[in-house]
């Protein structure tokens, strides 16, 4: 496995966009809505870099079958929270080709909420064939298939504490 961004780099990232966060939403409380799985461990970490009051909801979507080929199909199960009126703040692992991001972008905007933004850990600006906008970011990663800090292939790797490029398909 070729590690592509170290636990300490992540660390110190989500730091500083806790930091930025929190200026930016001090008297919002806004909610903070997680897509599962692939985000959770990076949401673990992000909402405890921002002290401001916020709440946390989890939308679970899914767009891949196994391996690392989209489905081509969205889909959302589970989520009941009421965002009217409310700053929401999207929690995503990885913003690849923006289709996924595109249709919870639409399906949360349905809600009425006050506000909609976008938080990824990576983006992969070469991948992307959909316009959706994202407002804080991690890293600006390779348009390669990546594992780890709660991203997964075929459900394995999540645990790991780094991003890490697998070495190969047929070894992972």
């Amino acid at each position: 496995m070729q590690v592509l961004f170290t636990a300490e780099q992540l660390k110190k990232r989500v730091l500083e966009l806790g930091k930025q966060i929190s200026q930016d939403y001090a008297t919002t409380n806004p909610v903070l809505v997680c897509l599962l799985k692939g985000s959770v461990v990076f949401l673990a970490d992000l909402m405890r870099a921002i002290p401001v009051p916020h709440t946390v909801e989890f939308l679970r979507v899914s767009s891949y079958g196994s391996k690392t080929v989209s489905s081509g199909r969205v889909e959302i199960t589970d989520f009941d929270a009421d965002l009217t009126g409310r700053h929401v703040l999207v929690i995503e692992d990885i913003v690849d080709t923006g289709s996924t991001l595109g249709y919870i972008r639409e399906y949360l905007l349905g809600q009425k909420p006050a506000s909609l933004r976008v938080c990824a850990l990576l983006d992969k600006p070469t991948a992307r064939v959909s316009g959706v906008a994202i407002d804080y970011f991690g890293f600006t990663a390779p348009d390669v298939f990546v594992v780890g800090y709660g991203m997964d292939w075929d459900e394995r790797f999540r645990h790991l504490p780094y991003v890490g490029i697998p070495e190969s398909q047929d070894s992972a």
